[in-house]
């Protein structure tokens, strides 16, 4: 009986083993360290980790945040950014924060990781190596029922030398150069109305870039949880707007924001060479040498 006792409790040892290993999943995402859930980043052994950084607005950061994250103003880094030329004072920027060359830091917002994504994309492309998101942001927090506080945390600042990787950024020119060459593949995050010029917003011209696919990036996430879709999810979803995993790609939306989203799920599906079309249709659609075409509607599914 003893004997039957033990091998059941290694049976159950190895099933319970099996179940919480990631080989267990049967769709993992290729990179899941861009993720981390909150019930890993609440444990202190790993919160302690990372520099934290709230996104939302700053209202919503002093009524309750997790604790000792700071405070990072994306709206004004959102304007900032404008060529990712001003290595100067991204150092003093990104420093201000108390990030060095060797911080790990996670993102969080409440806007389907929107604005967390830009600065996670701003932050890999001035060198900051583990930039995370937190899967399923302020919401998912909440939803588990972590602990939070109100009390303001302050960085110390510390040094950093800011360098830009220019392969993170795509220009209006290569895009350009890119439809003659046909060798970089172009995803519009933005909605259909967008795409297909029906929506013109501030621009003086709407429609989409020719041969661009559409997938709007709203649609990455679930829309209750704000967590990333499963991988067989995601999955489905480039395969059904015919966007390859396996090409170097540009992604655009208005402005930036929507297109970092567009860019993470791809890294985290494991596309490489992704970058984000940041000026996108600000640009794209304002400017006299551009092509533009209507795009074509995928109608209801």
């Amino acid at each position: 009986m003893k004997a039957a006792w033990t091998i059941l409790g290694v049976m159950v040892a190895a099933l319970l083993t099996t179940l919480d290993s990631p080989a267990a999943d049967q769709s993992p995402y290729s990179r899941p360290q861009l993720l981390i859930e909150p019930s890993k980043l609440v444990q202190p052994d790993v919160g302690n980790q990372y520099v934290v950084l709230d996104a939302r607005d700053r209202t919503k950061y002093k009524q309750g945040h997790v604790p000792k994250a700071r405070w990072v103003n994306h709206q004004s880094w959102a304007k900032a950014f404008g060529h990712g030329k001003d290595a100067e004072g991204w150092s003093k920027r990104i420093g201000g924060l108390g990030i060095g060359p060797n911080t790990k830091v996670v993102v969080y917002d409440d806007s389907f990781a929107k604005d967390a994504a830009r600065i996670w994309w701003v932050l890999r492309y001035w060198g900051i190596q583990d930039v995370r998101l937190l899967n399923g942001g302020w919401t998912g927090w909440k939803a588990g029922g972590f602990p939070t506080e109100e009390t303001e945390t302050v960085p110390t600042p510390t040094t950093f030398a800011a360098k830009a990787r220019p392969d993170r950024l795509a220009t209006k020119e290569q895009l350009l150069e890119a439809l003659k060459s046909g060798k970089l593949q172009i995803v519009d995050a933005r909605s259909e109305n967008e795409f297909c010029g029906i929506e013109k917003l501030a621009n003086k011209r709407a429609g989409s870039i020719p041969g661009a696919k559409q997938l709007e990036w709203i649609d990455l996430l679930n829309k209750e949880t704000h967590r990333f879709k499963s991988a067989a999810d995601l999955r489905k979803l480039f395969q059904e707007a015919g966007i390859a995993l396996d090409r170097p790609t540009a992604a655009h939306c208005q402005s930036g924001g929507r297109a970092a989203v567009m860019a993470f799920a791809m890294e985290l599906m494991g596309a490489e060479g992704v970058s984000n079309y940041y000026r996108s249709w600000s640009e794209w659609g304002n400017a006299d040498d551009t092509p533009i075409v209507p795009g074509k509607a995928k109608g209801k599914k």
